[in-house]
């Protein structure tokens, strides 16, 4: 059991750590940059650090300055809730080296996952069932052109290092892709700083299933049902719903058996969601992995009567 834990994030995430910390026992440890100085996570918490300024770059995305303050409050482990540095390998092997536990993916499971691309090549492997398309990155347009030809229109232009719908385009004819390449390109490039591409086979009338999973640290995975985000705009998920009114008993059994073995071939280790297309003949397909808890997690906790924060930390 932890003694004290660093919240590196601030919001609602950060209340909802601290929340489980304190009926768990377990000293908190809130940073906060100066124009957070008065948030509601700096007063719950047992202490406080400043990091930086306001802008998140100079504070909450610093790693350096998250592990001063773990060290000089003797914070033994650091939450990163999710956003910020929640998802970097980096911050995650940092922590490491200087003996503080970070609570989520390891460096090695954030780099398998992280990206689309390499997280599709990993499932590939593991025979969960991935959309048809390219193996790896698209080098060119004229590579696009000859892969979109052999499985068939509409396809998906997507950005390997992409999230939010950003760098995303779908194509429906050839004469639409040089567009849609350089667009895709483009946006992903000022999204992410990485104008990588895939493609895959456009998935059409789909539903957008993620399982929320549970790896504990012997390499055993469970999973904890589903959660429905097929209402979007723009990519964007408006509302999720569990249980789904898709689904019907065989088809969640096998997409939690699909989700148990992504992350038992992975050993992966704390609470995590794969995200899945499905089709209108209930053929489904892994999408991505979030190494991280994510912001719709509270709905599944109040369907199970489960505390993922809780589990996390322990």
């Amino acid at each position: 059991m932890f003694k004290k834990i660093l919240v590196a994030n601030r919001g609602e995430i950060a209340m909802r750590i601290i929340r489980t910390c304190k009926e768990m026992g377990i000293g908190t440890v809130a940073v906060y940059s100066t124009v957070d100085r008065e948030s509601l996570h700096v007063r719950f918490a047992d202490e406080a650090v400043c990091i930086g300024p306001a802008q998140s770059s100079e504070s909450y995305l610093k790693p350096a300055n998250i592990i001063a303050a773990a060290e000089i409050t003797n914070a033994d482990a650091i939450h990163p809730g999710y956003g910020f540095l929640s998802e970097n390998s980096k911050f995650s092997k940092i922590c490491d080296e200087h003996g503080i536990k970070f609570i989520g993916a390891s460096a090695e499971m954030i780099d398998k996952m992280g990206d689309k691309s390499s997280a599709k090549e990993t499932m590939k492997r593991a025979k969960v069932p991935t959309i048809p398309g390219s193996n790896g990155i698209i080098d060119s347009l004229d590579q696009a052109s000859k892969l979109a030809k052999k499985i068939g229109y509409p396809v998906m232009l997507k950005a390997s290092a992409g999230g939010g719908g950003k760098g995303m385009r779908a194509v429906w004819k050839e004469s639409e892709l040089p567009k849609a390449w350089e667009s895709a390109r483009a946006e992903s490039l000022a999204s992410f700083s990485n104008n990588a591409m895939y493609l895959e086979k456009l998935i059409e009338e789909p539903r957008h299933i993620e399982i929320q999973i549970v790896g504990d640290s012997f390499g055993k995975a469970c999973h904890l049902s589903e959660r429905d985000c097929s209402i979007q705009r723009r990519h964007q998920k408006l509302t999720e719903e569990t249980p789904s009114p898709f689904m019907t008993d065989s088809l969640r059994d096998a997409m939690g058996k699909a989700a148990i073995k992504a992350a038992e071939f992975i050993k992966y280790e704390g609470a995590g969601t794969v995200e899945f297309l499905v089709d209108k003949n209930k053929k489904f397909y892994f999408m991505e992995m979030n190494t991280r808890i994510q912001v719709e997690h509270p709905i599944t906790e109040q369907v199970i009567d489960f505390d993922l924060i809780r589990e996390q930390i322990l």
